[in-house]
């Protein structure tokens, strides 16, 4: 059982930056694949990055590649979500999640079990 607090969103100017953090408490950290999802009023939860339990391993989706990169530090228990020239496409809230079967490294919803609770990310002109 693993559980997932994120934080870090907030309000933010059109191509600004602003970065998430999502701690891990219960479970063991390390052996987790660790992803990044948003939610937007009206849509489906989407993936936005995933990166692998060893650390170095990475995925993205389209919409977020060369301006987004996701990172874990294993002493902190932490993945976080760097977030650069954000767009007004970006507001989401944006949810943090942990898989725990280290197979494929997952882009799917369905590919996880743990899930945050979700933060807020608001970009505005």
């Amino acid at each position: 059982q693993a559980r997932l607090v994120e934080s870090g969103g907030r309000l933010v100017q059109t191509g600004g930056s602003l970065r998430l953090s999502c701690e891990v408490s219960e479970g063991d950290f390390s052996s987790l694949h660790l992803g990044w999802f948003r939610r937007t009023p009206g849509k489906e939860r989407e993936f936005v990055a995933a990166i692998f339990y060893r650390g170095g391993g990475t995925r993205y989706s389209d919409s977020v590649k060369g301006r987004f990169t996701i990172s874990r530090d294993n002493a902190k228990k932490t993945v976080y979500l760097q977030m650069n020239s954000l767009q007004s496409e970006d507001t989401a809230v944006y949810y943090c999640a942990a898989d725990q079967r280290r197979g494929h490294l997952g882009v799917t919803v369905s590919a996880y079990q743990f899930w945050g609770q979700g933060t807020q990310v608001t970009v505005s002109s």
